[in-house]
């Protein structure tokens, strides 16, 4: 695995060798999406300020008023959990040891290849801050489940855990909210780790993070995979969907916001030609149904690049809603009116919704 990855560097440093490239043309505001557009999948649209039960499957249409949850908020005789933080270097990391791209410069089509991109990036060491949450209810040197998120600390998903595990909503959980590497998009560490389609970024986890958390904090993780959850935000989310999809094994519950379900992996895999959009292309609807149980948000106004044919977030989020469907998955599935990318308003209105979802189902072994 490690000489696979280390093949992908070398191959992305060889395209680094070009010159800076000229910023792209400023983008124009996304135009809102009207959810009921012909080829979207058929949702029930709620009233304003609705969202839909923890025990509802399918898809759902919310807004435009997005009021915070009332377990988005600090209340008093409820148990906050301790929240620890941490840094790692990336000079201690045999799976990332640093890429970033060049200051300036930005992805553009080869010439050469369309269906691949040049990008001008080198090695560069970074560090990452974890924060971990541990549950006042927490009992010591006991298994616990826990939940993976991704471009952490997230405080407000400790929050909503410290109101749901109180009311007995949500499993005794701890929460790993694990910053990315820096950078964004093709040739950055974030774009490396949650963009490229394997399950490269779940093995750094089991082997360099969740190692540290056991250890300096007295914790520990469960091993069984029913209580493993992940979750993210843009390419946070298609990174979370990648470490269940490829390790299945580890995690079958995500979390997703504003997926990044569209064309961003670099460098280029012939494998997965147009990388995460062959989610809901080729991948899901070819692969026999796996143990995932999925929750799902898209905004009206979320991304869309109009460089090609495979960067529009709205479409591939419905895309993902209609296979997921068609394969049979157990999976929530909410479009948001008024409302933009990883749409702060949104996720305090529906973040408590989502986490009691993603963990339906569960029992401790």
């Amino acid at each position: 695995m490690y000489r696979f990855y280390t093949a992908f560097l070398i191959l992305g440093l060889a395209w680094g060798q070009q010159p800076p490239q000229a910023a792209p043309p400023k983008r124009t505001p996304p135009p809102a999406r009207d959810p009921n557009t012909p080829g979207y999948v058929k949702a029930t649209e709620l009233p304003d300020g609705q969202v839909p039960k923890p025990a509802q499957d399918g898809n759902f249409i919310i807004g435009p008023t997005h009021n915070p949850a009332p377990e988005m908020a600090v209340r008093e005789g409820v148990p906050q959990g301790d929240i620890f933080e941490f840094t790692m270097e990336s000079t201690d990391s045999k799976i990332y040891p640093g890429i970033a791209r060049e200051a300036g410069t930005f992805a553009v089509v080869d010439p050469a290849d369309p269906r691949k991109v040049i990008v001008n990036s080198f090695p560069r060491p970074y560090t990452r801050k974890v924060a971990v949450y541990v549950p006042k209810q927490y009992v010591k040197g006991t298994e616990a489940p826990f939940i993976v998120g991704a471009d952490g600390p997230d405080r407000s998903l400790f929050v909503a855990l410290d109101n749901l595990i109180h009311e007995k909503r949500v499993p005794v959980m701890i929460a790993i909210s694990i910053g990315n590497g820096s950078g964004d998009a093709q040739g950055s560490q974030r774009g490396l780790e949650y963009d490229t389609m394997s399950g490269l970024y779940a093995t750094f986890v089991e082997m360099e993070v969740l190692p540290l958390v056991e250890q300096k904090y007295g914790v520990k993780l469960t091993r069984n995979p029913d209580g493993r959850a992940t979750m993210g935000c843009s390419s946070g989310a298609s990174a979370a969907l990648s470490m269940a999809w490829y390790r299945t094994d580890l995690y079958p519950r995500v979390l997703s916001y504003s997926g990044t379900y569209v064309y961003q992996q670099w460098p280029y895999n012939a494998e997965t030609p147009r990388g995460a959009w062959e989610y809901h292309d080729s991948i899901i609807p070819n692969s026999p149904k796996k143990p995932l149980r999925i929750w799902m948000h898209i905004s009206d106004r979320d991304n869309l690049i109009t460089r090609d044919d495979y960067h529009d977030w709205v479409l591939a989020n419905e895309r993902m809603a209609k296979v997921l469907a068609d394969k049979g998955y157990p999976y929530q599935f909410v479009f948001a009116r008024n409302a933009a990318h990883c749409d702060r308003g949104v996720k305090a209105q529906t973040l408590p919704l989502a986490l009691e979802y993603v963990w339906r189902g569960y029992s401790p072994r």
